[in-house]
């Protein structure tokens, strides 16, 4: 997510941070810097220049506060600054004071309305809410089964009329159901086109006027870039928005979509999709996003997920086996597969504070979690409870079984080795020294080795930037 901005970013500030003292020209060279990372962001031009006129009008005339060095007081007005473009405060959805409130999803096709709107519908579900999501889309019958399919597959009631030619009668028939079945939420998945034209913004402003919408929110694509912002400005002066939700965030996106819409549009992103399975969706917090572009993490969050992840008896149970000394194998398995419900690891490093700029990313390879859990499973109960047999023959067995080579397995063990410290460390009521190789990225097996399965703490200290010591020079 930002990836290459972030990065830029993360750069420009450290350099600043330092500083005790910063000249006019620190502050006209970093003001550059910035301008050409938002611009190959595809940020659009307009909101670059607007956005750094105000920044350097803010840094000439910065005052000191508290312990604060110039140097970290430019970095805070760059995060101020960021935070501002993508839109102070977190924009819920609206609710009908009727108690049903009929959300609608727009978006050219392709961008992901049909699996968003089953990903709104159990984030709602999540939060108590019984929602049920429709299709009007009378133009590609396939999208209405897939919708079927999906709303399915997460428990969520879903009505469709494949049959029908008539948009708006299929919207009618779906509110009747949705209030049938005592629904407080009716979300509609409306028809898209690889273009916008009159015909499209002609429908749906016949189905808002059936169903009266109490959101209107339309679906972008983070991978088109600028044209997202033409999209946005076409569907608002059509049919009118109230929020966006931005999808693909974690592809190759270089962000410039969800800086620009926000600003160009006065309408706020109130979602985000960051994957394509069905609980990727998270609402937008600015703070928080501002926080992760510049590197300085997003704790909430990952508690956030943590906690809808990850099962809480079995945490109790671990951090019980832990305290009693009893950590093995069977517990970093199950600490890997709580990993893998969290998300991507680069998102989940994007997310600790500190961490990102000191990892390499290209040693952040979600498949190394797979091929741990292989190699743990091609190990017998008697191994798994008491690693210490794995002798040599042993582990080649283990990795022929994996499909992996032997060394893979020697990394893993070093990492469960290290964990296994760290855990008795806890035991003993000692104070928590993270080992500098916990993290070796290219491994990660370290990573199951803090409390719940987010052993963290250790990323910066990664294997391949170890060096080795020094031999003194001195007689034979």
């Amino acid at each position: 997510m930002f990836e290459s901005l972030s990065t830029k970013l993360q750069n420009i500030t450290s350099k600043m941070r330092g500083k005790a003292r910063v000249t006019e020209a620190d502050i006209k060279e970093m003001m550059r810097e910035i301008r050409m990372a938002l611009l190959e962001a595809d940020v659009n031009y307009s909101v670059v220049k607007e956005f750094v006129a105000d920044m350097s009008e803010q840094c000439k005339g910065v005052d000191v506060q508290g312990s604060f060095t110039p140097g970290q007081q430019i970095v805070k007005i760059v995060r101020e600054s960021l935070v501002e473009l993508l839109g102070t405060g977190e924009s819920k959805l609206s609710v009908s004071p009727s108690g049903f409130t009929v959300i609608i999803l727009y978006g050219l096709q392709g961008a992901g309305k049909t699996t968003t709107a089953v990903k709104l519908a159990k984030l709602l579900k999540k939060d108590g809410k019984k929602p049920m999501v429709a299709s009007v889309d009378v133009h590609r019958p396939a999208a209405a089964k897939q919708l079927e399919v999906l709303a399915n597959g997460v428990g969520v009631d879903c009505y469709i009329h494949p049959e029908c030619p008539d948009a708006v009668q299929i919207a009618n028939e779906a509110v009747e159901k949705a209030k049938y079945l005592l629904c407080n939420y009716l979300i509609i998945d409306t028809a898209g086109r690889t273009v916008v034209d009159e015909e499209l913004m002609e429908e749906l402003r016949l189905i808002n006027d059936a169903v009266n919408p109490t959101e209107k929110l339309l679906v972008v694509d983070a991978m088109i870039g600028q044209e997202a912002v033409n999209v946005a400005q076409s569907f608002e002066g059509a049919i009118g928005m109230d929020g966006f939700i931005m999808t693909k965030l974690d592809g190759d996106a270089r962000g410039g979509a969800a800086l620009s819409i926000r600003k160009l549009t006065n309408k706020p992103i109130k979602y985000i999709c960051v994957g394509e399975k069905v609980d990727a969706i998270e609402t937008f917090y600015p703070q928080r996003m501002a926080d992760r572009i510049l590197g300085m993490g997003d704790v909430i969050s990952l508690i956030e997920r943590a906690s809808v992840n990850v099962d809480e008896e079995e945490a109790r149970k671990q951090i019980g086996r832990m305290m009693n000394n009893e950590y093995d194998l069977n517990d970093l398995y199950t600490q890997f597969e709580q990993m893998k419900k969290m998300g991507s690891l680069k998102d989940l490093v994007g997310m600790i504070p500190g961490a990102s700029g000191k990892v390499n990313e290209d040693d952040i390879d979600d498949r190394i979690i797979d091929h741990n859990m292989a190699i743990i499973s091609s190990m017998t109960k008697r191994e798994r409870k008491n690693p210490k047999l794995l002798d040599a023959s042993r582990r080649k067995r283990i990795a022929t079984g994996a499909g992996v080579s032997v060394a893979d397995v020697n990394k893993l063990m070093q990492q469960y080795e290290t964990s296994a410290k760290l855990m008795k460390q806890m035991s003993k009521g000692g104070g928590l020294k993270i080992p500098r190789g916990l993290g070796g990225m290219k491994g990660l097996g370290g990573l199951g080795g803090l409390g719940g399965g987010l052993g963290l703490g250790g990323l910066g200290g990664g294997s391949k930037g170890k060096k080795k010591p020094k031999k003194k020079k001195g007689r034979r």
